[in-house]
């Protein structure tokens, strides 16, 4: 079984995110920088599948040298191999632009079974996985929070709301994460130790034959006109008095004479 791990290296979600001087960027300079979230799910129920049926798990990333580092920690949770896609021309893309990228590498790259997030917790966009699988022609389940290993295909279980569907799929296929699929596990020592010198191979646009101006900056389909941090909201203002009676009339008053709301 020769399974694929999508990953993303992402803003820390505790990282204060400030806009960049141009508008249309954020700052990077004190920023952390982790796994995006929901990959950890997929590396983790990689690694269980792995264990279960043997094979071999293979981080894929698009990014830049600092990507290193997360695929590194994907190697020290237990995956085997890692590919990072590094060159300037892929900078700035879209969703398609990145899909277009990671499908090429994929072409190149023996898989029984493709593993991403549901959706990165920068941009939130949610298309990646889905467009990955419809540029290699391969069937897509979203929202996985129980996947199952069958003859030649796979049996998902995803979120819908107010109940669950359950899904078959042949192989190869493609899946995304959602909360409750797992618990990811923690690199260990004797992991991280090992991780450095597991291989990780970097290749450019050139090598993959992608076309730079079809991806990254050059090839957006989506134009990014602006970053704005939201409004600032006004300061909660507590109600306070001697008896619930008391508040309930200072609220009522205040809800008329000043928000103008009844």
């Amino acid at each position: 079984m020769d399974i694929v791990v999508l990953v993303k290296q992402v803003p820390d979600t505790e990282s204060l995110v400030q806009i960049a001087a141009d508008g249309l960027s954020i700052k990077k300079d004190d920023i952390k920088w982790v796994m995006n979230p929901y990959d950890e799910l997929a590396v983790e129920e990689a690694l269980r599948i792995k264990e279960a049926k043997g094979g071999t798990v293979t981080i894929l990333s698009v990014g830049g040298q600092k990507a290193q580092e997360t695929i590194r920690t994907a190697l020290a949770m237990g995956a085997d191999k890692g590919l990072l896609i590094n060159d300037p021309a892929a900078e700035g893309g879209d969703a398609l632009a990145t899909a277009k990228i990671l499908a090429a590498a994929l072409k190149n790259q023996p898989f029984d079974l493709i593993i991403a997030g549901q959706r990165a917790v920068d941009e939130d966009n949610y298309q990646v996985g889905a467009a990955v699988a419809e540029l290699l022609g391969v069937p897509h389940v979203s929202l996985v929070v129980k996947a199952e290993l069958l003859d030649g295909k796979i049996r998902c279980h995803r979120i819908v709301e107010g109940g669950t569907v359950v899904v078959e799929a042949p192989l190869p296929a493609l899946f995304t994460t959602q909360r409750g699929l797992n618990d990811p596990r923690y690199a260990s020592l004797p992991g991280i130790m090992k991780a450095k010198k597991k291989p990780l191979e970097v290749k450019t646009l050139a090598e993959l034959g992608i076309d730079p101006g079809a991806v990254g900056a050059a090839g957006r389909k989506v134009v990014l006109k602006a970053l704005r941090l939201p409004p600032q909201r006004k300061a909660v203002r507590m109600i306070t008095g001697d008896t619930p009676e008391t508040m309930a009339a200072e609220l009522v008053r205040a809800l008329h004479d000043e928000a103008k709301l009844i």
